[in-house]
This record gives structure tokens, sequence and C-alpha cells, in this order.
């Protein structure tokens, strides 16, 4: 075991504050990392303070993880010392279901191990990315491309793997319309992923004045869903919509935007939705959810981003602003993802 330090939280409602616990020291198949930088996602929030019906404490959140490797198992053939590696929402899973050995580790029949929160035979429980360093199986970690910024890249590991794998499921390429519902962490991801991929796309929002910033994210037109003639016009336009809108909403207006056979993807998690059968069963439109990725999906997304130059817009936050951050999040106040800088953070011999 060694000492790591990092930011946590001791129950449920109390503050991020500096906390040190321990790490295994690295198995045969095992790689250690000294962790750059980690992303800031709203599910931190959720999870961390007992929202989604569990948790365990003390909790170290954080699950968009980028850093440099600095120990390699006997075992270990995918990375060496020196490699920069990404650690996302799970660290492990039971291997031997269909899901994983199909590769969709997310899927996990009996259930995936989240980087924290979850069950851990050495610890009680696995601590995530809020924190110096990290150890885990390298099956459950991949490769960052030298040409991707890490600070941009750490939102790709969640945010942006939860917009990929819908778009890569549903073949989306040129000739094909795609819909946005949300401008956010995931959203903004999503709009500069279906452009690089050919599509031609679409920033769907209530709000008007989000529609430069959505161009200027790669959007090729904006649809002001609050404008009824719009919304009228654009009837059966769109071959895929992703929405990732977490608040409680409507979905007929929207089916009704879905082609002939098309699909409308849930990305977000509001409490409840609203939809009509008839406003899908009649076209044959489909309604499905998507949840992060696979292993290798999160490979295939760093290495699309390294060679089309995409990465999160980040704001860079000190570890000792992050209950300044989790509340900025919380109102909305990010454009678009919050990553903290590691080199802030106090080593634990401080």
């Amino acid at each position: 075991m060694f000492a790591v330090n990092g930011y946590g939280m001791e129950s449920a409602d109390a503050p991020l504050a500096p906390i040190s616990f321990h790490r295994r020291d690295p198995r045969p198949h095992d790689i250690a990392i000294d962790i750059l930088f980690c992303g800031i996602c709203h599910a931190d929030v959720g999870l961390a303070r007992g929202e989604w019906g569990f948790g365990s404490y003390p909790c170290v959140p954080g699950h968009e993880i980028i850093g440099t490797v600095t120990h390699v198992g006997d075992a270990v053939t995918r990375f060496k010392v020196g490699d920069r590696a990404g650690v996302g929402p799970l660290v492990d899973s039971c291997r031997t279901c269909g899901p994983c050995k199909e590769g969709f580790e997310q899927m996990c029949d009996p259930g995936f191990t989240p980087t924290y929160m979850g069950p851990d035979a050495d610890f009680g429980h696995t601590y995530g990315g809020y924190s110096g360093a990290i150890v885990v199986d390298e099956n459950y970690a991949v490769s960052v491309p030298a040409a991707l910024d890490p600070a941009r890249a750490a939102p790709l590991l969640c945010a942006g793997i939860t917009a990929w794998a819908p778009l890569k499921h549903a073949g989306v390429g040129p000739g094909m319309t795609v819909g946005v519902i949300g401008i956010g962490g995931v959203g903004h991801l999503a709009i500069k992923l279906a452009k690089a991929l050919g599509a031609s796309t679409v920033a769907l929002t209530t709000s008007p004045g989000k529609a430069d910033d959505a161009r200027r994210l790669g959007a090729d037109d904006v649809l002001i869903t609050s404008d009824a003639d719009a919304m009228a016009a654009s009837r059966e336009r769109f071959d895929l919509i992703l929405d990732t809108v977490s608040m409680p909403h409507d979905l007929d207006a929207y089916m009704a935007l879905v082609k002939r056979q098309g699909e409308l993807v849930m990305l977000g998690t509001p409490d409840h939705i609203e939809a009509k059968p008839l406003s899908f069963v009649f076209r044959q439109k489909r309604m499905s959810g998507s949840f992060i990725g696979g292993i290798h999906e999160v490979q295939e997304l760093m290495e699309f981003c390294a060679e089309n130059n995409i990465g999160a817009d980040v704001e860079l936050v000190a570890i000792d602003q992050l209950n300044e951050a989790w509340a900025r999040m919380i109102a909305a106040d990010v454009h678009y993802r919050f990553v903290i800088d590691m080199a802030t953070l106090p080593s634990p011999a401080a």
C-alpha cells in the first residue's frame, strides 16, 4: 500500500476537503498512474451526496482521469512507464458475462466496479480521481494519444464517450442529420463529434442566446425549440436526436422531429419523461437510451479526437476550489466542463 492525498467527503452532507488514503501496490496486470487532470462530472455530485440511493464513505469522487504511467506490473503489455493513460467511470467488471466478452463492460450483467464508491477487496470501496494517483488493471485504462491536450481530453472519458457511443451505434456519417438537445457538458461534445463524423448537425435549445456558441462548437444550424413555427418546419428532419437533458420534459414535440424509422436516444437521466406512443408508433420511430461505453469504444474515441483535434471546452480549477466549482456546475455556470489541475494538490509528505 502507498499513501495518496486527495479531496473527498466524510459523509453525504459534508463539504469536499483534503483527505489522505491508500492505494494498493500494483499487481502483475496493474499500472500506477500519477494523475495530471481529472474532470468534474455532474454525476460526481449526485453520487457523492447519496442522491443515487447508495454510497460508501469517505468518498473520493472523480472518473475522468488523465495521467502519466509511473509503474507497470510484470504482466502488463499495453503500457510502459512514461505513457499517458486515462481511466473513466469503471475500473473492473466480471469479464465473463456476454457484455464483457463483447467489449461492453459498462453493461456487465453482475455490474461493473465504479471508479469510486464501488466494492473493493483491499479497502472496502474504490476511490476516484480527485487525488494524486490511481492503480488500475491495464484492461480498464486507455492510451491517450500525445496529440491530445490532456486537460481537454479528461472529459472525453465520461461526457465524450456518452455522446460518442450512440453516434457510432447509429452509423452517423455524411448524408445524415443529427440533432443535439442541450448544449452542456455532454451536448457540446456531441455537436463536435457529430460534425466531425460528417453529419449535418443541429443544436436544439430553448435559449436563442446560445445560438452563436452552438455554431462556434460546430453546429450547422440552431433550432429554437420554443419557436412553434421553426419546430413545425423541422418535422421529421432528423435521422438521430441525442437528448442530453436531465430535467423532466415532454418528448412528444421532439419525437415529431425524428424521421420515419429514425431514433431519439436519451443520454440525460431525468426523474421522469413523458411521451405518447402515437408520437412514434405509426412511423416506426425508436426511443432508446445509452450509457457511457466499453473500453474499446473509449479507445476509439480517443484516437478519433486526436485525428480531428477535438477536446472539451474546459475551465481549469485548483483542487481547493472544488466546492465552488460544484456550486457553479449545479447552477450551470460553466462552459462546458471543469477540470482539476492536479499540480495544485499537495504531495503526501506535505
